[in-house]
């Protein structure tokens, strides 16, 4: 399937964003760890919390998380304190995904694992029990879902955890989104060092909990105002929170240097409001970042700065090559055919200095089963007119109704033969 995107000449949107896909999963994990009776509110609708949903509500004996990274991570820390035996698999691409920092961790912590194909991948048997505890070291640089997935089953365990972070720890920010969330179901968790976290034995409390929207979501419509012409543009997002925990919510300085100014309704913290995004008529002339926090925006800043002509300098990208494609040579590949010469540095950066190519005469955008490169790419017919998306379907794994908001925003939308 391709679809054939066109541009709307005035932009005037309102989105009511997805839920937050981190802070859905972190909570469905920890209300079944709560064994609470009420799901969480305003649960994010996308592929990688509906697997959960459903892995938690039947708890087959094979369960398919399909490509949900977040899922396979986060079920197994799950699966090796829960009684029972359970097969966790998932698509070609996710058994080519490696998990045995996770599993070398978990092992260490008395769980029982096995790889059922390929050492150090899943698919994966585990036989639940009572896990033990204590004193655990785990690499910061890879993942932080390995961390969170750990740090989410250590209230259970029976001496509860110390767990240390060796080398640079990359997306702390998302760690620390599964710390609060934690902390709002009861137990003591919480940072004793630069690089130390402990968490005490003690049980999750069931409580009633509300998903605020999603920032990683928010950053494709500032993508769209930053990309437009129309200088009377507005978009307004819905049930954003000032104040968000969320990494990626970084998004609004970040773009604050690329044109887009960020109102909130209100900055009450901790309360939901709309957020409108208005363009200021002036940007930086480069960006450099280092996105070793907010991985997932990458693909964002790299189209958007591109198409707007600033050259950029972003690192702390090296996840980037272990996510649901091989990010960075997949950005390279697809900015090539727009007429962008992308460099990687030590394979870890992207970098634009400005220098161009000739464009492909008939661009078509390939996504790589990676719904960011459909979300990223899909703006920049605000740029060329029109841009045509394969395999557009993928956006289902964050943003589900991505297409129906663009039409809603006045953008076409037609599906190629």
């Amino acid at each position: 399937m391709t679809y054939n995107i066109t541009a709307p000449e005035r932009l005037l949107a309102d989105i009511d964003l997805p839920s937050s896909k981190s802070i859905s999963n972190r909570a469905l994990i920890i209300y079944a760890l709560s064994g609470g009776e009420i799901l969480p509110e305003h649960l994010s609708d996308c592929d990688d919390t509906e697997v959960i949903v459903n892995a938690l509500w039947n708890m087959p004996e094979t369960i398919d998380i399909k490509a949900g990274g977040t899922a396979m991570r986060f079920m197994t820390a799950f699966l090796a304190v829960t009684p029972g035996t359970h097969t966790i698999t998932g698509t070609e691409r996710m058994k080519h995904r490696p998990i045995h920092i996770l599993v070398d961790a978990l092992r260490r912590l008395g769980a029982e694992i096995e790889y059922v194909e390929k050492e150090g991948f899943p698919p994966l048997r585990i036989t639940g029990k009572e896990l033990n505890g204590g004193m655990l070291d785990i690499q910061g640089n890879m993942s932080s879902q390995f961390v969170s997935a750990l740090l989410m089953i250590a209230p259970k365990l029976k001496e509860g955890l110390t767990l240390k972070l060796c080398g640079d720890i990359i997306s702390r920010p998302y760690v620390d989104l599964t710390l609060c969330t934690m902390r709002d179901f009861g137990v003591e968790a919480d940072w004793t060092g630069p690089d130390t976290i402990e968490v005490k034995p003690m049980p999750y409390k069931p409580i009633r909990y509300y998903i605020e929207s999603d920032w990683s979501a928010a950053s494709y419509w500032y993508e769209i105002a930053a990309l437009t012409d129309d200088r009377e543009a507005e978009v307004e997002l819905n049930g954003l929170m000032d104040g968000s925990l969320q990494g990626d919510s970084v998004a609004k300085y970040l773009f604050n240097m690329l044109g887009i100014r960020t109102v909130f309704g209100n900055r009450n913290r901790g309360e939901h409001t709309t957020v409108t995004l208005k363009k200021t008529g002036m940007h930086s002339a480069r960006l450099d970042y280092d996105f070793i926090n907010q991985p997932d925006l990458a693909q964002t800043f790299v189209v958007t700065c591109a198409m707007m002509g600033v050259p950029f300098h972003f690192t702390g990208l090296a996840s980037l090559r272990i996510k649901e494609t091989d990010r960075i040579e997949a950005l390279k590949k697809e900015m090539r055919k727009l007429g962008y010469v992308i460099s990687d540095g030590d394979g870890s950066e992207l970098i634009w200095d400005g220098t161009r190519c000739t464009p492909d005469a008939d661009i078509v955008i390939d996504t790589y089963e990676d719904h960011r490169m459909a979300l990223a790419f899909a703006p920049i017919a605000l740029k060329l007119g029109s841009i045509k998306i394969n395999n557009p379907q993928v956006v289902t794994k964050s943003y589900p109704r991505f297409w129906d908001d663009l039409k809603k925003a006045g953008f076409g939308i037609q599906e190629d033969e």
